[in-house]
């Protein structure tokens, strides 16, 4: 299981002092560079171990120490051995440093400094190139995770769990300097982040160049989220890169290779066209991680998108933690009584399901029949705290050819590689939801990609010089998506003149359309791109090679390849590592070796003290151990106490801005807190004097204090009004229409008489509620219109089935009504 606790409790230094961070952009490839600087202030010599989170898909392509004057660049080596050559170098006294990927994740590594002599420092260098995701508004994504969370690892699979050290942001004990270099063919509009930046810096006069840093006092709370934005972005690109001069020819590092990225756009005709069928199931996270603004919001996307469904589809919805539960046996048919009774269940959801199992219920949805004429299209929401991350994208790969998988990583640390993989091996889309990012807008994104017309029919075709052949590393393109990109990497093979060029031809038939997009590009190699583009099409085929090892009979044949090619291109895989050892130094280092973990920032965390005779135990994870909370359910982990000698405490904590609306218990209805003996639990989430005063825990952000109250001052919190917005969309129906009632007026911020006296004479009482609720959408609301856009849609569809006679008249008399100007054609009528 994981461990997590707090270092400086045990009054012990951490050697880590610093990491700096350099990040380069080109276009839509990002590279890296990682120093961390160690320094051992005890008086024996010691080890330190240092997990932390990378990129899912991330290239680890560089690994050196500097130890004083002397660098050490590390070989790529099978995991295995490189573990027994740390080992060797450990035991007889040597300095050694290892690098490898965990067995469960690949966006967990691990970084092991050996034998770091009193007084003595060390910088460790790493380096890793990834690619940059396309968001719905067209900004490049780039994530240094800096958050990990403990993951859950279910019984009975495989392997035992990453073992992380996760400590609450303002405990950190090592410092964060980050500075980014972007650059590309098309101008920088803007950098955007989650994060404090200095402000932007423009190197050139036409702005294809510049420069950002991250503001000082990073406090470790959140990964650090970079949003690019390029004039003109999707711009089909080839690039050619040269191959490595000492590498052998025709091998992947001795050829050029070619990433093409493009932009497929679709016909408008047939994007307005959005498809009326499909089983839609949708899969959501209820472990006790989910709690608190995660689960409400959870609650509002599934009303939005419950509302946005087209009639005639089939619909589910699951959810899980220890177990999984659904609101229907198999899919049912979407209509006013199905959708109403998913809603009901909805409103009731809580994150009170235990740990985060995802497997049985992805098995239980895929042994499901499929509907005739109805694709399955899967939504899944988690914050991605899972263990067996391989395990579950290799059952989504093995059930790709039915089914499209859209996921959502929902919060700070949701492991990229699970949110990736899922959507890539399911032919869908990922979107992750951090720090103020509302989920709807990105949910519904995804919503519009699965009512899209399914892409049929893709092939790649390459038009070469004759001397020159190609060789595709890159899967097979399955799925296309309006504004999104697809990445091919192909060898080149042969020779060819400075001049020459190439062609690559997409083709795809949408909606009956046969359609083809072509890109003539140079064989000329680019300048100066080192081996960006070789390294990750290493990355992309070893990836692959790995998933193939996972369900083939010739299991070490393809692990001997995987090993051949990550030595080869000094990339990183699951089963090779990377490892340094210090041969210069003659000295043999004497005594007895201390081991030091280095904390990581986590939203999670675990520690525990006696305090005042009380026993405080702090549950982290998502364990059955945590499940046992005296049915309080308020935070990621949850406070009881029981009447024994010593009264017990199962405590943790939530970063969350809506953490106090459980603080001192004052809850909501659906939330119940057995307490005695008049005592009352204040916990304070931030770093405020008030949550100094702990009596003496000093455990982490959000501390536990108790008082005696009288019993009047104990009264639970009233529900905070709901949003206007989810007001009024609530009241629509399935159909598309909205009934006019008092709830409807009380939605428009009018009484009934104001709403029933301003009708049209002529108009039928649907058909003006209708108008009106579009009218106040695109008045109002107009900021979340990637929210409504859907089921407004559907509304304009209900209204002209009905060929109401009176639709210029009520568009008149609601403006009116409501004190907007909405134009007839902007409501789409």
């Amino acid at each position: 299981m994981d461990c997590c606790g707090l270092l400086t409790l045990q009054k012990e230094p951490v050697p880590l002092k610093s990491i700096e961070v350099e990040l380069e952009v080109r276009d839509h490839v990002a590279t890296v560079v990682s120093t961390l600087n160690y320094e051992n202030k005890e008086d024996k010599p010691l080890e330190a171990v240092f997990v932390f989170p990378v990129p899912g898909d991330a290239a680890v392509c560089h690994f050196s120490a500097q130890i004083g004057q002397t660098q050490i660049v590390a070989e790529v080596k099978e995991k295995q051995k490189a573990r027994e050559e740390y080992d060797d170098a450990l035991s007889s006294g040597q300095q050694a440093f290892l690098l490898e990927e965990s067995d469960e994740s690949p966006d967990i590594f691990s970084l092991r400094v050996g034998s770091l002599p009193p007084g003595e420092s060390a910088s460790i260098r790493l380096e890793y190139v990834t690619e940059l995701a396309v968001q719905a508004d067209d900004g490049l994504r780039f994530c240094l995770p800096a958050v990990i969370n403990p993951r859950y690892q279910p019984q009975g699979s495989e392997g035992a769990g990453v073992q992380v050290m996760s400590v609450p942001a303002s405990l950190v004990p090592y410092s964060l300097s980050f500075s980014a270099r972007v650059s590309s063919p098309r101008p920088v509009s803007k950098v955007e982040s989650n994060c404090s930046l200095d402000p932007l810096q423009y190197l050139n006069t036409d702005q294809t160049q510049a420069t950002v840093k991250l503001a000082a006092g990073h406090k470790f709370d959140r990964d650090v989220e970079l949003l690019i934005y390029y004039k003109d972005a999707h711009q089909p690109t080839a690039v050619v890169e040269a191959g490595q001069a000492s590498a052998e020819p025709d091998s992947l590092m001795g050829d050029p290779v070619v990433m093409v990225s493009l932009y497929p756009e679709f016909p408008q005709s047939v994007m307005s066209s959005m498809a009326s069928c499909g089983e839609f199931v949708f899969l959501v996270d209820r472990s006790g991680s989910m709690s608190n603004t995660r689960i409400s919001s959870a609650r509002e996307t599934l009303l939005l998108l419950l509302k946005s469904l087209p009639m005639g589809c089939y619909f589910n919805i699951y959810s899980f933690g220890s177990r999984y539960e659904h609101i229907f046996p198999k899919s049912v048919e979407y209509g006013e009584k199905t959708m109403e009774e998913a809603l009901k269940k909805v409103e009731q959801m809580e994150a009170d399901l235990g740990g985060t199992e995802i497997l049985e219920p992805l098995k239980h949805i895929y042994s499901q029949p499929c509907i005739p004429t109805q694709p399955k299209q899967l939504f899944v929401f988690t914050d991605g705290e899972v263990g067996n991350t391989k395990e579950v994208i290799d059952l989504v790969k093995k059930n790709s050819g039915f089914h499209r998988c859209f996921s959502f990583g929902i919060g700070e640390g949701a492991s990229s590689a699970l949110i990736n993989g899922m959507a890539k091996e399911g032919g869908g889309h990922a979107q992750f939801i951090t720090g103020t990012d509302r989920m709807q807008p990105k949910v519904m994104q995804s919503l519009r990609f699965a009512l899209q017309p399914t892409v049929v029919d893709i092939s790649v075709t390459w038009d070469l010089p004759k001397e020159v052949s190609v060789t595709v590393l890159s899967p097979p393109i399955t799925t296309l998506f309006q504004g999104q990109r697809s990445l091919i990497y192909a060898q080149l093979t042969g020779q060819s003149s400075e001049a020459a060029e190439g062609c690559v031809t997409l083709k795809y038939s949408l909606a009956g359309h046969r359609s083809e997009n072509q890109l003539h590009f140079s064989l000329r190699p680019a300048e100066d791109s080192g081996l960006i583009v070789h390294r990750l099409a290493a990355r992309t085929l070893i990836s692959l090679l790995e998933m193939e090892a996972e369900n083939n009979q010739e299991k070490e044949e393809v692990k001997k390849k995987v090993v051949q090619l990550s030595v080869q291109s000094g990339v990183s895989s699951s089963f090779t590592a990377f490892i340094v050892v210090n041969k210069e130094n003659n000295k043999e280092i004497q005594g007895p070796l201390l081991h030091r973990d280095i904390p990581t920032a986590g939203l999670m965390r675990c520690a525990a003290t006696p305090v005042q005779g009380l026993h405080y135990n702090c549950a982290a994870d998502d364990s059955e151990e945590s499940d046992d909370d005296g049915g309080f359910g308020l935070f990621e982990g949850t406070c009881s106490y029981r009447e024994k000698t010593v009264l017990h405490y199962n405590c943790a904590t939530d970063d969350s801005e809506d953490f106090e609306d459980d603080l001192g218990f004052s809850l909501g209805p659906d939330d119940t807190c057995s307490y005695r003996a008049g005592l009352q639990y204040k916990c304070a989430t931030d770093d405020s004097e008030e949550s100094d005063d702990d009596g003496g825990f000093g455990l982490f952000k959000g501390t536990c204090s108790y008082r005696a109250l009288p019993d009047e001052e104990f009264k639970p919190a009233k529900k905070p009004p709901r949003d206007p917005l989810l007001q009024l969309v609530s009241l629509q129906k399935a159909s598309g229409c909205w009934l006019l009632d008092p709830a409807l007026a009380a939605a428009l911020g009018k009484t009934n008489e104001e709403v029933e006296k301003s009708k049209p004479e002529k108009a039928s009482s649907e058909v003006w509620a209708t108008i009106l609720a579009l009218i106040w959408l695109h008045g109002f609301k107009m900021d979340a219109k990637d929210e409504w856009e859907l089921l407004a849609a559907k509304a304009v569809s209900w209204l002209s089935a009905q060929k109401a006679p009176s639709v210029t008249e009520c568009v008149e008399a609601g403006n009116i009504l409501l004190g907007c100007s909405v134009q007839k054609t902007a409501l789409g009528l």
